[in-house]
This record gives structure tokens, sequence and C-alpha cells, in this order.
């Protein structure tokens, strides 16, 4: 079985996939190596099935929406069914960009351990938390990962969604921590391996557009509604300029090598899923290796 990413993603969010499913082919040395699908919500029925119903989610009751901004977080923990319960496989989320070659991570001693994930203490006030949002997956260790059984679950208050993405319902010892490098929230140095655009409100393809996604405010969560809110303004520019230059010089090469087309990302800004002025931002960019302060073989 060979080596595969899963890019997991939802409608609103496809361009930021194909974007990372070109950047992790052009910054390996061995492309070949492993396989990159993309895995859209949209395309398994069961997620429509369940809208509008409540799901348990830290201790409390929400409200399924398809069209919630991650909508896809469940697909997460699809590939080692898809992978055949076989092999090794990597999920990432649709805001994860290669800068480094991604064979280095499936390469990884393991150490025995089923998955491979960042911790992230304190995060949403829980100790231990740990990141879903990159994991390396040895999937013969996995085969009590059964989404669609999982995901009812939560549906008849025998699972919780936050239990889930945190893996704290996985079996003592079978996770081992990934190196901040291969999770690097927002922050791109030389040692970053896959950069992870995680703050929503100043991802850089949506700069300027209205905000469309819901937050719930810890302090006062229990004062607003089941699913937070909408809150009121924009999304904000990235405080990082060449973050934001490695988007959209990652999003020209792939117009330029037909991976996407001028219609979808114009398709993309119309419905306010990529900012306004993409094509402008893309044409005075400068190549993704000059952001990267890479030297080019002649």
């Amino acid at each position: 079985m060979k080596n595969t990413v899963f890019i997991h993603t939802n409608a609103k969010q496809i361009a930021g996939a194909v974007v990372s499913a070109h950047s992790l082919k052009r910054n390996s040395a061995d492309p070949d190596a492993f396989e990159v699908k993309i895995l859209k919500v949209e395309d398994y029925d069961f997620f429509k099935a369940y809208e509008g119903r409540k799901f348990l989610r830290a201790k409390g009751w929400r409200t399924w929406k398809n069209d919630d901004l991650q909508s896809f977080t469940p697909t997460r923990f699809m590939p080692p069914e898809l992978m055949g319960y076989k092999g090794r496989a990597i999920v990432i989320d649709p805001d994860v960009f290669a800068v480094g070659d991604i064979n280095e991570l499936f390469e990884k001693d393991m150490g025995g351990a089923a998955i491979g994930a960042k911790p992230r203490p304190g995060h949403n006030g829980r100790a231990d938390y740990v990141a879903s949002s990159v994991m390396l997956l040895e999937c013969e260790k996995l085969q009590h990962w059964k989404v669609k059984e999982q995901f009812d679950a939560m549906f008849e208050g025998a699972f919780d969604y936050d239990d889930w993405i945190t893996l704290t319902t996985e079996p003592k010892g079978s996770i081992c921590h990934l190196e901040t490098i291969w999770n690097d929230f927002d922050n791109l140095t030389s040692q970053t391996r896959l950069l992870h655009n995680t703050k929503r409100r100043t991802q850089p393809w949506k700069t300027g557009l209205p905000i469309d996604f819901r937050n719930r405010i810890p302090l006062i969560s229990k004062f607003l509604p089941e699913n937070g809110i909408v809150l009121p303004g924009r999304y904000k520019k990235h405080p990082d300029p060449r973050q934001e230059a490695l988007f959209f010089s990652l999003l020209k090469e792939c117009l330029d090598k037909k991976l996407i087309s001028e219609g979808e990302i114009k398709h993309e800004m119309a419905s306010n899923h990529v900012r306004h002025d993409a094509l402008e931002v893309m044409a005075r960019v400068p190549d993704v290796d000059s952001i990267l302060n890479r030297q080019v073989a002649a």
C-alpha cells in the first residue's frame, strides 16, 4: 500500500486544499513516493442525513450544520478505513501547506505508536489537548476507527466530539508526539516543514471577506446560542507578509500547472471563499523559492 496524504476539506476550503496538495508534491525530493487525495465531506451522504440534529460536544448539545466552515473535521478519521487498515497515512487540514519534504514524516520512527500528533496543552482549556489537524497514522493499528459508527454515536450521546478530535479516547501509549515543525501554527521559519494557517480570522486567502464562522467565547459561552455566534467584522490581514505571499505564489503555480482554473478561482472569490483581490495579489508576489530563501538548481 502506497503512502498517502489525505487532505480533508469542504466546499468552503477547497482552494486551500488544492494549494496544499500542490505544496506537498512540489516540495518533496521524491513526489512519486506518495499519493495525495482530497477528502470532501460533501462526497459522504451520511453527513447530510444529520443536518439539523443534535450531537454531543464538550458535554453539551450542538446542532450539526453541513455548511459550517469546519464541517469536514470528522473526515480526518477516515484514512485508515480508506487504506484498508494497511500502510501509513498522513491526514492534514486544508489550511496546512508543505514547505518541507513530507516523506521525512512518513519515515518517522513512531516507537510502536499508532498515531503521531502534536500536543497542545491548555488549548480550549484542556490540559490533555492533542492537535489532530496533522496526524501520522499506522493504519493497521487503528481498526477501531470506524467513522460512520463514531459519528452516529455523537448523536446518541455516547461519544463526545471534543474527546474525538483531541484523541483522548485513544488507548494509553498509542500516541507519539510530533515536533512543532510538522504542525507549525502560523509560524514560518527555516525549520518549518508543515505550515498551518490555523487562526481562522487571519487566513491569508480570506483577507477582507466577511466573517463566516461561528465562535464560542469560553467565559460567556453559557449565555450564547449553542453553536456560538458569527462575530461581526471581516477577516484580517495575516501578520506575516511572507505567509500571505507563500499562499498566493503557490496558488499561482497551481494556475500555471492547470491544477485550478482562473474561472474556478473567480467562482471561489464570488462565493466569498477567497478574497476578491486574489488575482491581483497573485500577479505581484515573488516566486515560492524566493519567499523561502531557497536556491534553485540550474
